[in-house]
This record gives structure tokens, C-alpha cells and sequence, in this order.
């Protein structure tokens, strides 16, 4: 038995002549807001709202940012402004811990020696690796040959 597949799902149907149910949505409504800036403020007044009204309409039913709708592009920035952010870059300053045992070899030499973590001896490690692929025949052992 043969089935249909449905294609171009992501393409909106026209519903309003050339334009879909958003497109329309976003016109008229932006022509509403334009309508009652007339009918309700001064002329003067009327005016710039009346032509930032319509261009919102039409950004909102045509423009598009990187193949994404100018009203996802106004969601995400609402989003951004609006919730918290997480400051990752921002350094907090650590409260000073006095050791109370101190090692004999600390006591010697005088100079504290910071101890490695996992990712700082990955990082030398993996630095040591390439430095013996990108010279190869320096080590130790090729040189006695």
C-alpha cells in the first residue's frame, strides 16, 4: 500500500492573495494602531507614530534576520533583557585560607608551589604531545643514534 508523504511543511500556506494568516495578522494590525494614532492624537504627534506603527507591521510580516522572522528575533530579545543572566566572566575574589600545617619542604624552600589539577596536566600533557609530533627525532633517544 502506497502512502503519501506530505512535502514543503515549512512553507505557510497563502491565505489573504500573497500573504499567510501571520503576514495578515501583522499588517492589519500594524494599520489599526496607525488608524488610531490618527483618529485620537494631533496630527504633529500622529504622524511618527503612525509611520513607526506601519514599518513595525510590515518588519513583522516581511523582514527577516538570518532566515528568521523579525518577531522571533523581537521574542529572543525580550527574553534577553527580560530574565537573569549568569555572569560567568566576572571574577569573585576568594577568601584567603591560612594554612595552619605547613610541610617541611614549604618550610624550606619558602615557596609555595600551586598543585596541578586534571585539566591544567591534561593541557601540559596534550602541549607535550604536539611539541614532540611537531619535532619529530629531537627526543632523547634519537639523538644517541
Amino acid at each position: 500500500m502506497r502512502f503519501q508523504t506530505p512535502q514543503f511543511i515549512e512553507i505557510e500556506d497563502k491565505i489573504f492573495g500573497p500573504l499567510t494568516l501571520k503576514q495578515f495578522i501583522y499588517l492589519l494590525g500594524g494599520a489599526g494602531l496607525a488608524f488610531i494614532f490618527y483618529r485620537f492624537l494631533n496630527i504633529f504627534v500622529a504622524v511618527p507614530l503612525i509611520i513607526a506603527s506601519l514599518g513595525f507591521g510590515i518588519a513583522l510580516a516581511f523582514y527577516k534576520i538570518n532566515n528568521r522572522p523579525f518577531a522571533y528575533i523581537i521574542e529572543v530579545a525580550a527574553k534577553y533583557f527580560l530574565r537573569n543572566k549568569l555572569y560567568i566572566w566576572k571574577k569573585k575574589d576568594k577568601p584567603v585560607v591560612q594554612k595552619t600545617e605547613s610541610s617541611e619542604e614549604d618550610l624550606v624552600s619558602g615557596l609555595y608551589v600551586p598543585k596541578l589539577s586534571d585539566s591544567k596536566l591534561k593541557d601540559l600533557a596534550w602541549s607535550l604531545d604536539i611539541k614532540n609530533v611537531e619535532n619529530p627525532g629531537t627526543s632523547e633517544t634519537m639523538r644517541g643514534k
